[in-house]
């Protein structure tokens, strides 16, 4: 069963467009995949504390991009193959480096400037995760 309990409104974006972000991320890190099953509608509607109908349209929309599978009376199921994950997983990733590289011109940031920063945080991060059990 797929968990929502690391999932965080953030933004002004709607929630079913979150919800559907969340499931992507999932499935682009791996951490959700094919096969998984999705909460129902109600149940998850519930646990967010978001009407069922809002629940439904992330829905509706993962099972228009083939990422889910869901049948009348049963369970709604991941159905994202290799390739989908790929793709989602580069599509991610272009979309928050450029969002980065925004931020960053905006903030008058240079390219070396950017690359130096993000090659000591990297080295920073890497440094924490092998300090971590």
């Amino acid at each position: 069963m797929v968990s929502f309990d690391t999932f965080t409104r953030t933004g002004s974006a709607p929630i079913y467009t979150q919800i559907v972000l969340f499931i992507q991320r999932g499935i682009a890190a791996g951490t959700i995949c094919s096969g998984d099953e999705l909460p129902s509608r109600r149940v998850l509607s519930a646990l967010l504390g978001v009407n069922p109908n809002t629940v439904q349209k992330a829905y509706r929309i993962l099972e228009d991009g083939g990422l889910i599978q869901s049948h009348s009376g049963a369970k709604s199921c991941v159905s994202a193959t290799p390739e989908q994950r790929e793709q989602i997983q580069a599509r991610l990733l272009a979309e928050d480096v450029r969002q980065l590289v925004r931020a960053l011109r905006q903030s008058g940031v240079g390219k070396t400037e950017a690359l130096a920063l993000v090659e000591r945080l990297w080295e920073e991060d890497t440094m924490t995760e092998g300090d971590l059990p």
